[in-house]
């Protein structure tokens, strides 16, 4: 039986001056070839009896599987015909998707690969550039950066990304690039590098699909961002603090002493929150950061676990509670959502070996009173354990404050005082109101029209004590009326 070979030509990133002598060679000698794109100078200047087949144009190929489509095509040729040469620009091992998956799929069958190698576009954009690649520069595709939210490498990174096409690509590119850059972010496109009409775009990334030099050429260059710190950045910053040279105080810190701070920060966190000050907002959440980056570089320096198991333990775990985002299940309401939410952590426990005795255990004691209860009401419910109208849970109400009037003992009262406080709890999960954001939100407004009342009696020079009852209650009024939100 006659062997079948696929040979994959790398075209170079320019003309046939870049072509390696056995490209040139293999190209010289064939009467046909299938190209992922025509779109190449090299082309030109390849002889004119050359029969050159390409998947330019054809919507098949232009979605993100692309690259399994052609590869496809490629070995359904070389099956049928017993053999075909398939030429890509630049070299077959860089940044080419078709080549990969070809490779990948005929590994373990009667196919053999011979892949004559081509310089890739890296070496004439990096010289358009006036860059070295080494050692940071990350290089992607266009279309997979497309196709997700977030850049997945870090902004203090310098990127080539390749193969940037006109048109709702490069939009979709653009925005999600500027979910991790400035949209105002100065940036480079570099059309044709290596040929004589070479050009280095300069413009601002929201301008990146309003080019009309775009063309199946183009590099974006991404320069890394100035001060733009990446996690693992930010992870070094506190192993360094932590190393025998660094600092004092975090190389003495434990995971027990921490716990004070990490509440804090959490709370402080919360209080930018019922500010709605972004700035104060960043600022919070890097405190809180700093915490779950310390405690991560504690557990790594006892070789308890590192930050890369905390993020694939999340990660896995998030995949795993969404079957409806990542799963392909439907789910038609936040009820079905919360339903298959508890349905997988059940059985998460069972293939872990816990058993919990009530539906209520994993409700952290540790969190505030109203809080608590609002998650033992909500389990409660899940169940069906609760009233079926509004009236009887303000009834309820009403019935607590009654036996705390009739309470006759410290015990007592403390008693009936929770069974209220529990009541209104109740109401609030009707109402979907969160019990502790209501109660702080009321903190913040008491400390406002309180120091209104302060200020006040400022101003008439006295000592807020100074005023009766009645003077703080009419400037209380008064600072509600000023202010809508106090």
């Amino acid at each position: 039986m006659e062997n079948k070979v696929i040979v994959i030509v790398g075209l170079g990133p320019a003309g046939a001056n870049n072509l390696t002598r056995e490209a040139w060679d293999w190209l010289t000698q064939i009467d046909e070839l299938w190209a992922r794109t025509r779109y190449h100078p090299v082309f030109s200047d390849l002889p004119e009896n050359l029969v050159v087949n390409s998947f330019d144009g054809e919507d098949e190929y232009l979605s993100s599987d692309y690259g399994k489509d052609i590869a496809e095509k490629i070995i359904q040729i070389a099956q049928q015909q017993g053999g075909i040469t398939y030429a890509v620009p630049g070299s077959p091992f860089i940044a080419e998707e078709t080549v990969r998956e070809i490779l990948a799929r005929v590994a373990d069958s009667d196919i053999a690969v011979r892949v004559i190698d081509g310089m890739s576009f890296l070496e004439p954009v990096c010289s358009a550039l006036g860059i070295d690649p080494h050692p940071k520069l990350v290089l992607t595709d266009s279309l997979y950066l497309a196709s997700i939210e977030i850049p997945f490498f870090p902004a203090s990174s310098p990127a080539l990304i390749s193969n940037l096409r006109p048109g709702m690509e490069a939009s979709d590119l653009k925005l999600t690039l500027m979910n991790a850059y400035p949209d105002e972010y100065p940036v480079k496109l570099i059309h044709n590098a290596g040929l004589p009409d070479e050009l280095v775009e300069e413009i601002p990334l929201y301008e990146i699909d309003q080019s009309l030099h775009t063309g199946l050429m183009t590099t974006l260059y991404l320069p890394a961002r100035e001060n733009g710190r990446a996690f693992e950045d930010f992870q070094q910053i506190i192993a360094r603090l932590r190393a025998p040279d660094g600092c004092p105080w975090d190389r003495e810190q434990t995971h027990m002493s921490l716990r004070p701070y990490l509440l804090q920060e959490s709370y402080e966190v919360l209080e930018a929150l019922d500010e709605e000050n972004a700035d104060h907002l960043v600022e919070e959440l890097g405190d809180l950061l700093l915490q779950i980056v310390l405690h991560a570089q504690i557990a790594t320096e006892n070789q308890d676990f590192n930050m890369t198991d905390v993020i694939a333990d999340v990660s896995e775990k998030i995949v795993r509670r969404h079957p409806h985002v990542f799963g392909g299940q439907d789910v038609e309401s936040v009820d079905g959502v919360l339903h298959n939410w508890e349905q997988i952590k059940a059985e998460e426990r069972k293939s872990k070996g816990e058993e919990r005795k009530s539906m209520l255990d994993g409700i952290p004691t540790a969190l505030p009173a109203l809080t608590q209860a609002d998650q033992i009401q909500q389990r409660a419910q899940r169940v069906g354990f609760d009233w079926k109208t509004i009236d009887p849970v303000i009834a309820k109400i009403h019935e607590e404050l009654q036996e705390l009037k009739e309470a006759d003992t410290p015990e007592r009262k403390q008693s009936e005082a929770g069974d209220v406080l529990f009541a209104v709890v109740n109401l609030l999960r009707w109402l979907e109101i969160d019990p502790e954001m209501a109660l702080r939100e009321t903190n913040v407004r008491f400390r406002e029209r309180f120091g209104y009342i302060e200020s006040a009696a400022a101003r008439q020079g006295k000592q807020v004590e100074d005023l009766s009852f009645e003077e703080m209650d009419a400037l209380w009024e008064e600072a509600k009326t000023k202010n809508r939100r106090l």
